[in-house]
């Protein structure tokens, strides 16, 4: 099982990032909220692993924060709630706002991340609930804000995606117009991503 990875971040995706460790690269599946963190391609960068086998298939999914492992960990272990769900819920919001949405049993909140009908919601918080009171995941400090400021999240996100300032700045602006302040970051980077393909 491969837990840690340090290398050089060879390209980014939309939803992931290939790393050179020593000539070999290694695609890595990102939530968008540690995407938004990583360096330029060509920065060294250090991701902690999960690496998730099945009969077709071996993926590696990377956190860039030790919440964002453990949380991960604790969504897979939710009734129908797979590996890439787990990083589609972990890209809605940081680790430390989602585990508060899911003890305060926030099930509007946690339905708008793309994935999550109310039955996921719902489950969330029943399987989780308790398990995050007692880890104390909800109690510590977001460094993301809440919902994506100009310069925050999403504009980091397309800057790292390889867009330059003013047509990130742009997008981000509009994505932010169309969908509101209160979008969840994944939606809002859909959205973006969405924009910058529209010919002007």
């Amino acid at each position: 099982m491969i837990a840690h990875l340090a290398g050089t971040l060879l390209e980014r995706r939309a939803e992931s990032v290939v790393v050179d460790v020593n000539g070999v690269g290694y695609l890595v599946h990102l939530s968008l909220q540690s995407i938004a963190t990583l360096p330029a391609e060509g920065g060294h960068v250090q991701l902690r692993t999960y690496t998730h086998v099945r009969e077709d298939a071996l993926q590696l999914f990377g956190f860039a924060t030790a919440d964002e492992e453990q949380l991960f960990q604790l969504l897979i272990g939710v009734s129908g709630v797979g590996p890439r769900l787990a990083s589609t819920i972990l890209s809605g919001m940081p680790a430390a706002e989602l585990s508060r949405a899911i003890v305060g049993s926030e099930l509007a909140r946690l339905t708008k991340i793309g994935g999550v009908g109310k039955k996921t919601a719902e489950r969330l918080v029943v399987e989780l609930k308790d398990k995050l009171v007692k880890l104390g995941l909800t109690g510590r400090a977001s460094s993301e804000p809440s919902h994506v400021a100009p310069g925050g999240a999403l504009l980091s996100a397309l800057l790292n995606l390889g867009y330059k300032q003013n047509v990130a700045e742009r997008a981000a602006e509009g994505a932010r117009k169309a969908l509101g302040e209160g979008a969840p970051l994944e939606d809002q980077v859909r959205e973006a991503l969405r924009l910058v393909g529209r010919p002007t």
